[in-house]
């Protein structure tokens, strides 16, 4: 029997405010436990909720940039349910009436684009943290994140594959980053998603039971936490079993689920109108203010780099993915126009440093303008495509600019003829077996005499002009 995977995301995004969303104290993250809190966000008795406004701000942008219709009234409701790190016993969050619905986004898979819907976009305060000892059976609260602004991204059951979940994931990321509205910073829990799977018949329309996927914090263990239990799903159904809706906990050690609770529908929340807070009104002005605030965002840069400097879909994918990665290209390139070689070596060598490193593009020691320079020098022939690397390498290292490591490692690339062809007529000298088969029409031994040069030059031999010499002095010999 063929099934078809069904996977809806709930994605939650702390808003880059200064203040929380009802009350005054910082969101900054790393304080002390239980040191950015007060009466309001402890939920005291008597205290009211003040609306900050930066929130609905940033809430507004979201739901314009991912083609959402906005809700010119909106209003906030109390999600009732009991648990250590919510003090009040309730969550002010919005559910009949959202900030922004019916949104959607483009991502592309494997080559294939697909659409994805987004259900809605609601505003809410985050909960606090339970902290779980290491060696006694105890947990501590901390309360400091409790208020921190969140947005709730709900998409539809469009996604069809643990792949296209991925994309989804990384472009809604993408999003929030180009707003500047969310660090997204996973690790710190800044962005974080929950997953809902299920399986049906293929060619039916009427979903299979579903389960609901934590714990995942970053785009690798989503894919992979929805992989296994897409597999985990299909082996039930198979074998003729019922799988059970319930909310499972992904664990990257093991890497398999854990169940953690059966799941909770909205009705056990018993959702009702936060009588503090009055509903929020949202006026033309506002909407366009908004709209005119938007920076460029990540398909229109995409389709930019593709159409105007010409660089190849994927590879402009791989730059715009992220807006400073994007940024560090485009200041590169006002010192060195060759867009499509700079977006290659970024794409490949700068990406690969960031990974191997586990650091960004902000905290990268090579300068946009200290990249051009080493890109200009190779150019001009000043040194060689591989010394270009090995300089590069040096430069991670180091912090010190292209210039001076040439200079201190004596690297400048030997493109004197003279000086050159003595070590060509050598290494022909010392190889007549090699001569007598490139004679013979074996010219693949040429990369034989060109790799021993480079080897007696250590790698500072001009390539281009070394192909000339051995060419012309072969010649000669035959």
């Amino acid at each position: 029997m063929q099934f078809e995977t069904v996977i809806g995301l709930e994605v939650h995004a702390q808003l880059k405010t200064a203040s929380k969303i009802f009350c005054g104290c910082s969101t900054s993250f790393g304080a002390g436990p239980n040191t950015h809190v007060c009466p309001v966000c402890l939920g005291m008795p008597g205290v009211l909720p003040v609306l900050n406004r930066r929130v609905v701000d940033f809430a507004l942008k979201m739901g314009i940039a991912t083609n959402c219709q906005i809700n010119r009234r909106n209003q906030f409701a109390r999600k009732n349910y009991f648990y250590p790190d919510l003090p009040k016993g309730y969550q002010i969050s919005q559910f009949e009436f959202p900030i922004a619905e019916h949104g959607w986004i483009e991502v592309e898979t494997d080559g294939n684009a697909s659409r994805i819907g987004i259900t809605r976009i609601h505003m809410e305060e985050d909960a606090g943290k339970l902290v779980h000892s290491e060696h006694e059976p105890e947990s501590y609260v901390d309360l400091n994140r409790t208020g921190v602004p969140l947005i709730e991204i709900v998409s539809e059951p469009d996604i069809r594959s643990p792949a296209e979940a991925a994309a989804y994931l990384r472009r809604l990321h993408a999003i929030l980053r180009y707003l500047d509205i969310c660090d997204g910073n996973m690790q710190e829990g800044s962005f974080r998603c929950d997953a809902n799977i299920s399986l049906r018949p293929a060619g039916t329309d009427e979903f299979g039971t579903r389960t609901e996927l934590k714990n995942m914090n970053s785009f690798r263990n989503v894919q992979k936490a929805l992989e296994y239990e897409e597999r985990r799903q299909r082996d039930i159904l198979l074998d003729g079993g019922e799988v059970v809706q319930e909310t499972l906990l992904w664990d990257p050690d093991a890497n398999r689920t854990v169940s953690m609770r059966g799941k909770e529908e909205a009705h056990d929340y018993r959702y009702f109108p936060d009588p503090d807070l009055v509903w929020v009104e949202i006026d033309d002005e506002w909407i366009e203010a908004a709209k005119s605030s938007l920076p460029e965002l990540p398909e229109e840069r995409l389709q930019r780099f593709i159409s105007d400097l010409g660089l190849p879909a994927d590879t402009a994918a791989v730059l715009t993915g992220d807006r400073e990665l994007a940024d560090y290209f485009e200041s590169a390139l006002e010192k060195f126009n060759n867009p499509r070689k700079l977006a290659n070596w970024i794409a490949s060598e700068v990406v690969r440093e960031l990974k191997e490193s586990e650091r960004d593009i902000a905290s990268f020691p090579v300068a946009p303008a200290a990249l051009a320079e080493l890109l200009v020098m190779e150019d001009k022939g000043t040194i060689s495509g591989k010394i270009a690397k090995t300089v590069f390498a040096e430069m991670v290292e180091s912090g010190k600019d292209a210039a001076t490591v040439v200079k201190e490692k004596n690297l400048v690339q030997v493109s004197d003829e003279g000086e050159l062809l003595a070590a060509v007529r050598e290494i022909l000298d010392a190889s007549p077996d090699q001569v007598a088969q490139y004679l013979d029409g074996k010219t693949k031994v040429m990369g034989f005499f060109v790799g021993q040069l480079m080897k007696k030059t250590r790698g500072r031999a001009n390539p281009k002009l070394a192909n000339e010499l051995f060419a012309k002095e072969l010649a000669a010999r035959k």
